[in-house]
């Protein structure tokens, strides 16, 4: 899978507001009311990311979980990315 264009990101970040672009990886920061909450939601994502077989990177803080990802063997972002970071919108959507 090729990455996708800056106009190509661009447009596809509109569609998703709360995601921005850091560097080559699209990023988003959730806030919880506490871990417990910070843990369900990362399990959610980790097993929405086994299934699709396209594992960001997660850091858990107490109350924030920050989802990084990138299409590494494109050397970048990638409408792979895009689909897990909808769906990853659509964990906190349904919660």
């Amino acid at each position: 899978m090729d990455k996708l264009s800056q106009d190509a990101i661009d447009e596809r970040l509109a569609q998703l507001p709360d995601w921005s672009q850091v560097g080559d990886s699209l990023q988003r920061t959730f806030g919880f009311d506490d871990f417990v909450q910070s843990r369900d939601f990362f399990v959610r994502v980790a097993g929405i990311a086994e299934e699709r077989q396209h594992h960001p990177d997660c850091l858990i803080r107490y109350n924030k979980v920050t989802i990084t990802m990138s299409t590494h063997d494109a050397g970048g972002i990638t409408p792979k990315d895009f689909e897990l970071a909808s769906l990853i919108d659509q964990i906190v959507v349904n919660a």
